[in-house]
């Protein structure tokens, strides 16, 4: 019987990706991506030559999950990818691999880099767990009145942010948090890696004082100190 792969690809440094993952991408029918362009440039690095990419980005994936149980029905094993990191993590993917698990197929985990777990490793932050959020709502008052419930769980968590609302996000955290131990990761595993750590207040002033901010963010957010 045909299988969907769901292959998690490299965050940044092409050399994150998987032996299995290479393998895994280089044997199947079909590899279905968020965005093609992406991933061919990702199968060229790799010379991997798959019959047929499809796009399956998270505008379409409703759509095109039903166009991939078909492919599975017919006995072509897929793999689907997102741009980076582990797909249905803050990704699409999570309708294809439900797809396809109600129509009978096997759904198998190829896994790999994941931004979270990346910074999570590296952050020393106390805490047995960990929510990871993923982006926020770009709306003020839904961004602040999430955060305030993330905070009100006491947990450490993790926040995906772009470098257009990073400035906006520190400015709530100092508000609402400043107490809380915040670690922040730019352009993880790529050339200009960054990882820096303070309040929010702190992180603030540093990015502030940059004058423009580039790269993609990942933020853990520490529990509260005891009293």
């Amino acid at each position: 019987m045909a299988r969907l792969y769901m292959v998690a690809t490299p965050i940044g440094n092409l050399e994150d990706i998987t032996y299995r993952a290479v393998r895994i991408l280089g044997t199947v029918d079909v590899v279905a991506a968020e965005d093609t362009r992406v991933t061919r440039k990702l199968l060229d690095r790799f010379k991997l030559s798959p019959s047929k990419v499809i796009s399956a980005r998270a505008a379409n994936e409703k759509a095109a999950s039903g166009g991939i149980v078909k492919l599975l029905e017919r006995g072509l094993d897929v793999a689907y990818v997102s741009d980076s990191g582990t797909p249905a993590v803050s990704d699409p993917g999570g309708r294809t691999a439900a797809a396809a698990r109600e129509a009978g197929f096997d759904v198998v985990p190829i896994p790999g880099a994941c931004a979270a777990a990346a910074l999570i490793s590296a952050a020393g932050i106390a805490g047995k767990g960990f929510v990871l959020e993923g982006f926020l709502s770009p709306k003020g008052p839904r961004r602040r009145r999430r955060l305030e419930e993330l905070l009100a769980a006491r947990m450490v968590f993790v926040i995906y942010e772009s470098p257009y609302r990073i400035l906006k996000l520190l400015a709530d955290l100092a508000h609402l948090a400043p107490e809380r131990k915040v670690l922040i990761g730019r352009e993880i595993t790529k050339k200009f890696e960054e990882i820096i750590t303070g309040t929010a207040k702190e992180l603030l002033a540093e990015l502030s004082s940059r004058g423009t901010v580039k790269g993609e963010f990942s933020v853990v957010v520490g529990i509260p100190k005891e009293s």
